[in-house]
């Protein structure tokens, strides 16, 4: 009888290159991540999750008390983006005008002349989101989804890459307006930023002392142009996501419509930052496919701002996010 012989190693005949070259965007990635370090002590995953917004062309709400280097962050990334950068510190006196831009009467022309505000740029950095009454805050509606402006039945289409980094304080409630659910839903993600251990905090001292005269942005460096950042986000939107795993992402969203615990479960929107959200995950962990470990990273940051914890359970100290770690327990991974 013949003899059937095996490869030492069976798998050494198969190929396991990826289907998309991911090893520029990687490099790029890993770059940024170690010029934001030179700065941002610790906070490894919220660096991620900005990232994967970018990635995935959606905008982030940060979500932290003063001095946890909320508007610092975002500054800082905004440095190593050769992209146009606006700060808006939103105040109660703040207009919609003050933000889109408003039409000015030319003497010369005799005519009306739009001027652009601050909202015209790539990365739009908005300092204390919750400051502003309702009404300028509906503002952003349009341009948060939309990338447009319309004025004076005017269509203005905003430069890409475009992405809003909002701040709020948690905390201070005074002169405040809570943000309405509509405006909520056009965040991808609401990233909630924790204080500091005790040897990052050393270290934050630490790097404050050593920089004497130096300003923190001093030594970033610039290393992402617009283009490059169009075609990672593009070429994110080729990873491969299996049937059965867009199965899950609805199983997850559909439970929070049907769980007891919430007055209101994620809308459809939620799915598709939950399928984008997973791309870039998997994009910056290197691979060309998406694993339910990908969804369920995407799904904490992508839905605690888009359920509401019924009254009853609110006051009982049960959060959205402990709500949404019990559906990703119950829901079935795919096999």
């Amino acid at each position: 009888m013949e003899e059937i012989t095996t490869p030492e190693n069976p798998t050494e005949n198969v190929n396991f290159q990826s289907r998309i070259n991911l090893e520029p965007l990687l490099e790029s990635i890993n770059t940024i991540k170690q010029e934001l370090g030179t700065v941002i002590v610790g906070q490894n995953k919220m660096i991620d999750q900005l990232l994967v917004a970018i990635l995935s062309n959606g905008h982030v709400l940060l979500e932290g008390v003063p001095g946890v280097a909320k508007t610092i962050t975002a500054k800082l990334l905004s440095k190593t983006l050769n992209i146009g950068f606006s700060r808006i510190q939103f105040t109660p006196d703040l207009m919609p005008s003050d933000i889109l831009g408003t039409s000015v009467f030319d003497l010369k022309k005799s005519e009306f002349e739009f001027k652009k505000g601050p909202i015209f740029s790539n990365l739009i950095l908005i300092d204390e989101i919750n400051r502003a009454p309702a009404k300028t805050q509906a503002a952003l509606f349009e341009v948060m989804e939309e990338r447009q402006i319309t004025i004076d039945g005017t269509t203005y289409v905003l430069d890409t890459p475009f992405l809003v980094i909002a701040t709020q304080n948690p905390i201070e409630q005074e002169g405040t307006y809570r943000l309405p659910e509509a405006q909520l839903d056009r965040f991808l993600f609401k990233i909630s930023i924790d204080y500091p251990k005790m040897d990052e905090e050393i270290l934050i001292i630490q790097r404050e002392h050593l920089l004497q005269n130096q300003g923190k942005l001093d030594n970033i460096k610039t290393l992402l142009s617009s283009e490059e950042i169009k075609y990672y986000q593009a070429l994110v939107k080729q990873i491969i996501v299996e049937q059965n795993l867009l199965e899950y992402i609805a199983k997850i969203v559909i439970n929070t419509r049907e769980n007891a615990f919430l007055y209101l479960g994620a809308s459809p929107r939620a799915s598709i930052a939950i399928l984008n959200a997973a791309k870039g995950f998997a994009a910056i962990r290197g691979r060309d496919f998406v694993t339910p470990e990908d969804i369920k990273e995407a799904a904490i940051p992508v839905l605690q701002h888009r359920v509401i914890v019924t009254p009853e359970r609110e006051m009982e100290g049960i959060t959205s996010i402990e709500i949404i770690k019990q559906i990703l327990e119950s829901v079935e991974i795919p096999r």
